[in-house]
């Protein structure tokens, strides 16, 4: 069989070839859209999901974590407890036990934080890569006063004992590529810069910052990926569609509150194709909703050549696939039934995909 598939590239479709056109109850030809249906991607994601036994305890985890180490305070951390890591975490991660767990709950949560953080500039990527990426490789030694490191330090030590040695280095590293990643994205803002479609999927491979959390995928089912598979270029396409999916999911999920708050149309998957394919916020939704389906089909193909390299590690690369698997249909029903996402009307929207638009809020 010839590994030829591998191709990152956008889905070889024009809008013409799926409906862009919205719905009278959508919107009129003389306002504004009041709504837009998302795309059906539990359709078009079609493996089964699962949920680790421990959730309950990973929700108290991850509750007495937000208070005692986060060190939040209303109204910061009621944002973070309705998030519930503790639900995220063990859709995306169901297999490992409650002590692996835990320690991915804290380091869901951190990255949450961060990323807040950063885009509301209470730190900037620069400061943030320098309190926090010698934590994770000395958690012993290295210390600042600033809550940032505190909480990378609250489990990057255990971290470092129980990770394997390839596992390890891929998530620190992959904090590095993404500390980079989120600090050219405001330097781009900031210059006025934007992206065409190309453009923006390179840069959002890098601020969805998926890498580490693939390697999480490792850690809670305790295996340790050749070298020699990761740089395979078959298995790194492999690892590109599902981050392709995971991010491409949450720009979806995340345009309705971006827009309401005045996001910049470069920074959102939706709103880069309403700006680049003169798109209504509809004909956009379906347009992300095929790239999706697209990741979907660059997974599945990819995987079918992937070579083998044995039956010992072929078991450790099928695991680490399975979890990729779940972490595309978990992260997908999290987002669902995420506050964060879609407010307190979850039920209804994963039942009817009708999502009423914010009003614009500058």
């Amino acid at each position: 069989m010839s590994a030829t598939v591998i191709d990152t590239a956008t889905p070889d479709c024009e809008p013409s070839q799926f409906n862009t056109t919205t719905v009278s109850e959508t919107a009129t030809p003389d306002c504004e859209p009041l709504q837009f249906i998302l795309p059906d991607l539990l359709r078009d994601c079609p493996y089964p999901m699962h949920d680790s036994p421990h959730y309950h305890t990973l929700k108290r985890g991850s509750e007495r974590w937000l208070n005692e180490v986060a060190q939040l305070v209303e109204p910061e951390i009621r944002g973070y407890l309705e998030m519930d890591a503790g639900k995220f975490v063990s859709r995306i991660y169901p297999n490992g036990d409650a002590i692996r767990l835990q320690l991915c709950v804290e380091s869901i949560n951190w990255a949450f934080i961060m990323d807040d953080w950063m885009e509301n500039g209470v730190i900037n990527p620069r400061k943030a890569h320098e309190v926090c990426i010698p934590a994770l490789r000395d958690p012993i030694n290295f210390d600042t006063d600033m809550a940032a490191t505190r909480m990378c330090k609250s489990f990057s030590n255990r971290f470092k004992e129980a990770a394997g040695p390839g596992c390890r280095e891929r998530y620190i590293k992959g904090k590095e590529l993404y500390f980079a990643a989120v600090g050219k994205q405001l330097e781009d803002s900031a210059k006025g810069i934007t992206y065409d479609l190309e453009s923006y999927i390179v840069q959002r491979r890098g601020i969805v910052g998926m890498q580490p959390y693939f390697a999480l995928i490792e850690f809670s089912n305790d295996i340790d990926l050749p070298d020699e598979v990761v740089s395979h270029p078959i298995f790194d396409a492999i690892d590109c569609a599902a981050t392709d999916h995971v991010g491409w999911v949450n720009d979806i999920f995340s345009y309705n509150k971006e827009q309401s708050t005045g996001g910049a149309p470069w920074e959102n998957l939706v709103a880069v194709l309403m700006h680049v394919r003169g798109l209504d916020v509809q004909g956009a939704m379906d347009y992300a909703g095929e790239m999706c389906k697209d990741a979907i089909q660059r997974f599945e193909s990819n995987r079918a050549i992937l070579p083998s390299w044995g039956e010992e590690v072929d078991r450790v690369v099928n695991t680490y696939l399975d979890g990729l698997l779940q972490w595309m249909v978990g992260s997908l029903h999290w987002h669902f039934e995420s506050v964060r996402y879609v407010g307190k009307d979850g039920g209804s929207v994963k039942r009817d995909r009708i999502v009423k638009l914010l009003p614009k809020r500058i």
